[in-house]
């Protein structure tokens, strides 16, 4: 009798995690699985933060969303987005209660690590021809050698015109990469730091090695490239000057395991938590209060700039949808509340001395509930209050989400940050909530189905409650 007593107690009153795959049940399980065959394809068609804009308002449209437009008044259960430079969206669901009386926010990047070429990039050396570049974000440069790589962004002329270019990614396309030194002449170089392996001045991709037919002259491999490139795209060097190119990983999300119940792909930092977010925002009904999506670009290099979260694009939309029902838009941010949708690390037996096991997120342990980010001594953080933890717990726990705690890695080990401290800044309670992953930041990132689709019911359940 004792025994059975004791266990219910330590029911009752003691913490512990669990595997939500088991806890779960298979028609959960079988919900997550064709929950994530969407977002795979959404990972595939957005690997860049202007691509993932442009995908997610293609979508938005779908379900019925509306440009914004200033003075234009919208009732309960209106859908609007605004698109920020192309590189980044606010969407709105208007709620049933005033704007003023405050609004549902979930915050994610669509900006991943990458690497971009520089303004003057074209050059050959000794008859190859090379882009140079500029990694964009926190990399482990070494990674990114020897791996197939696609070109996507914009080339914009004087005239006004832009081409959009996108190399690498269907059946036929050429592909690009950087190059590494062979093991067998290596000695000096594997003596090095791994930081230092492959420095970022010769992260220089290889683009071709063939001259121009009948051509005697310098750089003529060069030349041909740029005959090639001018015959395709219409351009020509100078216009590099006014170009946003970038290198990312050629090869498509696929799953990951025997059991199929992981996912291997580029970018899952972070549109692993903008694609449950706007997916949620789509599946929400009328809400009470009206429920905002902010998808945001340069997180990965502090959210600086007109599209990043340090700007103020948010506060001004907030502002605006309060204005537009006669209310102020300062109120409403005072009134409102954040989910800050961003990833965590991952705990991974592999590096478990980084990590402080009884305080990491785990594959398959749910969404991640993260109190504050920032590094050693809680630098660079929001830090929610323990009122507004408690808040969403119980919404957590009423919807049956699947969900855990966890820090990124041990005190002293580093630390990271997210778009949380931008939100705060304007008088909103906000938290960080995301997907746990392994081998973050790397070209070739993994996560559970279960836990983006638990993402996706967290949002949701926020935005319902």
């Amino acid at each position: 009798m004792a025994d059975k007593e004791n266990k219910e107690l330590r029911e009752k009153l003691l913490f512990e995690k669990k595997n939500g795959a088991a806890k779960a049940g298979s028609e959960v399980l079988a919900a997550a699985d064709e929950f994530c065959e969407d977002y795979k394809l959404f990972l595939d068609t957005g690997k860049t933060e202007r691509e993932a804009a442009a995908e997610a308002v293609r979508q938005a449209k779908e379900a019925g969303f509306v440009e914004f437009e200033n003075g234009k008044k919208y009732a309960a259960g209106d859908k609007v987005y605004r698109l920020n430079r192309e590189k980044a969206v606010l969407l709105a669901v208007i709620g049933k209660q005033p704007v003023e009386q405050g609004v549902r926010i979930a915050a994610a990047h669509i900006d991943s690590p990458r690497i971009d070429l520089k303004q003057n990039p074209l050059y050959e050396n000794d008859e190859l021809a090379y882009f140079k570049t500029h990694y964009y974000g926190g990399i482990k440069k070494y990674q990114w050698s020897v791996i197939p790589l696609a070109l996507h962004g914009v080339v914009c002329r004087k005239d006004g015109s832009k081409v959009t270019v996108r190399i690498g990614e269907d059946a036929g396309d050429p592909q690009f990469c950087i190059t590494d030194l062979l093991p067998h002449l290596a000695a000096e170089q594997m003596r090095k730091g791994a930081a230092d392996i492959i420095p970022g001045e010769k992260l220089n991709i290889l683009i071709g090695s063939r001259p121009l037919d009948g051509d005697s002259g310098k750089d003529s491999v060069k030349l041909n490239i740029m005959k090639l490139l001018n015959e395709k795209y219409g351009i020509i060097e100078e216009d590099f000057l006014s170009a946003e190119l970038e290198a990312v990983p050629a090869y498509k999300a696929v799953d990951v395991g025997f059991d199929r119940s992981m996912i291997g792909a580029y970018g899952h930092d972070d549109r692993v938590c903008a694609y449950p977010a706007f997916k949620a925002m789509f599946d929400c009904g009328v809400p009470e209060k009206t429920a905002v999506v902010c998808l945001a670009d340069k997180e990965e290099t502090g959210s600086d700039g007109n599209t990043g979260l340090a700007s103020s694009y948010l506060e001004y939309f907030i502002h605006d949808l309060a204005e537009m029902q006669g209310g102020c838009g300062r109120r409403a941010l005072s009134n409102s509340s954040c989910l800050s949708a961003d990833v965590n690390a991952a705990f991974d037996p592999n590096f478990a001395d980084v990590f402080e096991k009884r305080n990491s997120s785990l594959v398959n342990g749910g969404v991640v509930l993260t109190k504050f980010t920032g590094a050693r001594g809680k630098s660079g953080t929001s830090d929610a209050s323990a009122e507004y933890v408690a808040e969403i717990r119980s919404i957590f726990d009423n919807a049956d989400i699947v969900w855990q705690t966890a820090e990124l890695g041990k005190v002293d080990a580093g630390g990271g940050g997210t778009v949380a401290l931008y939100v705060a800044n304007l008088d909103v309670d906000v938290v960080d909530i995301g997907v746990p992953v392994l081998s973050m930041h790397a070209p070739f990132e993994v996560v559970s189905k279960l836990d983006v689709y638990m993402t996706y019911k967290a949002i949701k359940a926020f935005f319902e409650n």
